[in-house]
């Protein structure tokens, strides 16, 4: 955008490269699985037996959609005997989430 002496405007655009990693982000998120995925770890750390039960889905169904999360770092997990707890990688994570949930409720 010009002003009136077709001088630029001072505005920071991203890269290609970060745009490019941002949309695989974006289109990513774009599961409805791992969305429900998240809003059940954006509540507290939960094991994949107790999320498979709750969202009626098979264990290798949601271990398949975690291992993709862990990847992308949206969560962490943690190991306590032969039992997997997972939780949300971190604070950025839980804000991205309560922020579009937030807005798609407006």
């Amino acid at each position: 955008m010009f002003t009136k002496d077709l001088q630029p405007l001072s505005i920071q655009v991203i890269s290609s490269q970060k745009a490019q990693r941002m949309a695989e982000f974006f289109s990513f998120l774009g599961d409805a699985n791992r969305l429900r995925i998240l809003s059940l770890l954006a509540e507290k750390e939960l094991c994949v037996s107790d999320l498979a039960a709750t969202l009626e889905m098979t264990e290798s169904a949601v271990s398949h959609q975690l291992r993709n999360l862990r990847v992308m770092r949206l969560v962490n997990y943690r190991k306590q005997g032969r039992h997997v707890f997972y939780s949300l990688h971190d604070h950025h994570v839980l804000y991205l989430y309560q922020a579009v949930a937030e807005h798609i409720d407006e």
